[in-house]
């Protein structure tokens, strides 16, 4: 639910405790009704849901699987350049405590879930293209931890690029892409040199996104 504005230069809009911006161009009234729409469907940003000891467990958990992997300049897809990436199904104890956090705030209950968690490792100057995700491998939710670095996503609609919106997902955060967010939007995270949010830079440094779906439907969009 839009909470209230924040006056701080530039207005930002503060959505379940999550920023939106307008995307270049485009106004505060139509970035608003956007969000709202985007919400609806099951969309949301949720800043602070890690604690820096969560996310320190979790990217000691990670770096020895993702050292021994170099950095691709591009992927497959054409998606995403500069990463390096891996799945991984076992986790510590404590780290499958912080992922079924992650599931019972963002995927549907009852859903059966890909067992395979996606973790994505952006070099400082790595960034993602805008891409929606293959409904035959992925279903009705995204949902993704931001680790070491903040970021801008940006959210632009597939059929009516007019309609698109700039999320602030800060380090520690949690994003969620559900509805018309999952399926209409292209979503994608801008290079260093693009950051900007609410007029002031957001450094983009290495980041490790840790990324849990649920499986396709056969009831979801095609």
């Amino acid at each position: 639910m839009l909470r209230r504005f924040a006056a701080v230069g530039r207005r930002a809009l503060l959505c379940g405790g999550g920023e939106a911006q307008p995307s270049p161009g485009k106004s505060w009234a139509s970035s608003e009704a956007l969000w709202r729409r985007l919400q609806a469907g099951g969309a949301s940003v949720v800043p602070g849901f890690l604690s820096e000891e969560e996310e320190a467990l979790l990217v000691a958990e990670l770096e020895p699987q993702l050292r021994r992997r170099r950095y691709e300049e591009e992927h497959w897809d054409g998606a995403i350049h500069k990463y390096r990436e891996t799945e991984k199904s076992h986790w510590s104890k404590e780290s499958h405590e912080i992922l079924q956090r992650v599931r019972d705030a963002a995927l549907p209950p009852g859903v059966p879930q890909l067992s395979q968690v996606h973790v994505l490792d952006l070099a400082k100057t790595g960034y993602i293209k805008p891409h929606v995700d293959s409904v035959k491998f992925c279903g009705c939710t995204i949902a993704g931890l931001s680790l070491l670095s903040s970021s801008v996503m940006r959210l632009v609609h597939e059929q009516n690029p007019q309609d698109c919106l700039d999320l602030l997902l800060e380090r520690r955060s949690l994003y969620i892409l559900r509805g018309p967010a999952r399926y209409e939007y292209t979503h994608e995270i801008l290079k260093d040199e693009d950051s900007f949010f609410n007029g002031r830079k957001v450094p983009r440094e290495r980041r490790i996104s840790v990324i849990c779906r649920n499986l396709p439907l056969s009831s979801d969009p095609s």
